[in-house]
């Protein structure tokens, strides 16, 4: 059989792992944006290993571990301006935490009592809630940016995924649809290596998920999804490009899931310890801080500080959400239909307005 080869994009990036900066690349941000960047990092482990053991406590559901992909769900969504949409996926706690929300909001969620956001102010959802089917948000997310480059908006739309959701029909169907309409879409894929027990090589033939827009008409960047300034200059780029009409752009941030899959999967299955131990070298946590304390003076009492923050901040927000009595019983009939329907009233009155029988 006759194969094609296609040149790999390299991988960008501005930290490497021995802490080496690569002037060439560095966005140069100031101190302030550096350290944001890192407490949103720091915040979002601190929250990830709580969420864990509220798992194992039985006090929250099912949860999609992140620990490992801190720099690429910040650095994308720093990136973004209030205008622009995104669209995270199940694992995304760190983005939507970047993108504003309390920890109370994601925890509400994950205790099944909310959906991430405030549905009432439809002309302020820029951020969307989390899909479990795979890559279903995928031709959500070109609709949206295809209605606002209609509008004259002056947006764009990332979405997120995995590299499982390549694999998936809406991946390629929204790809193909961004390609042939040139929306002003970002396709920002976690390759973390893993779709729950399948590895990279089992999901696709290509030598890399980024090579894989250009079936589709438009460009594919690598970069170091471990390197939080690295993914922040890739996804800048991305949006600018496509709010200046240059059209959509696939995104690969290699990057590696430390943990399981979720709290009901077990790694060690299917993958070696020592895969692991080299991949935590390469932590993308403990990058932000070397370069900080490289390029910005950052101490060991700063860090002691910061931690300390997000330890109090989670479980300040543990306590907020378990006081909370839970949703009215009225409120599982709203959102269901734009218009609510005569049959949706009944069921209401009879649940909501007539006095309940003990049985």
């Amino acid at each position: 059989m006759t194969t094609m080869a296609i040149q790999a994009p390299d991988v960008t990036r501005v930290v490497a792992p021995d802490g080496t900066v690569d002037e060439r690349t560095d966005p140069d941000l100031p101190a302030s944006a550096v350290t944001d960047l890192y407490r949103q990092q720091v915040l979002a482990r601190t929250f990830d290993e709580k969420a864990v053991k509220l798992h194992r406590q039985g006090r929250i559901g099912t949860y999609a571990p992140l620990q490992g992909q801190e720099a690429a769900q910040v650095g994308a969504a720093y990136a973004l301006s209030e205008s622009d949409y995104c669209f995270p996926t199940y694992r995304d706690h760190a983005m939507y935490l970047t993108r504003g929300l309390d920890l109370e909001d994601v925890l509400v969620y994950l205790l099944g009592e909310g959906n991430y956001v405030d549905r009432e102010d439809p002309e302020g959802l820029r951020t969307f809630p989390p899909t479990i089917p795979i890559a279903t948000q995928l031709p959500h997310a070109v609709g949206t940016s295809m209605a606002a480059d209609y509008r004259g908006d002056d947006c764009a739309t990332l979405v997120s995924f995995g590299d499982g959701a390549t694999s998936e029909g809406d991946f390629h169907e929204g790809m193909n649809f961004a390609g042939v309409f040139e929306t002003p879409t970002v396709f920002f894929c976690q390759n973390n290596q893993w779709a729950i027990s399948v590895p990279r090589e089992r999901q696709t033939a290509s030598a890399t998920i980024a090579q894989k827009a250009q079936a589709y008409g438009f460009e594919g960047v690598r970069v170091d999804g471990n390197d939080v300034l690295a993914v922040y200059g890739a996804v800048e780029d991305a949006l600018e490009a496509a709010k200046n009409g240059e059209g959509p752009r696939l995104i690969e941030a290699v990057t590696y899931r430390q943990g399981a899959h979720t709290t009901t999967d077990d790694p060690s299955k299917y993958r070696d310890d020592e895969e692991v131990a080299e991949w935590r070298k390469k932590d993308p946590v403990e990058r932000t801080r070397e370069y900080l304390e490289d390029a910005h003076d950052w101490t060991d009492e700063d860090d002691s500080e910061l931690r300390s923050w997000a330890d109090d901040r989670v479980a300040e927000a543990v306590v907020n959400v378990e006081d909370r009595t839970g949703l009215d019983v009225d409120d599982i009939f709203e959102h269901v239909y734009a218009q609510t329907p005569d049959f949706l009233r009944r069921q209401r009155r009879q649940v909501v307005d007539e006095p309940q029988v003990e049985r």
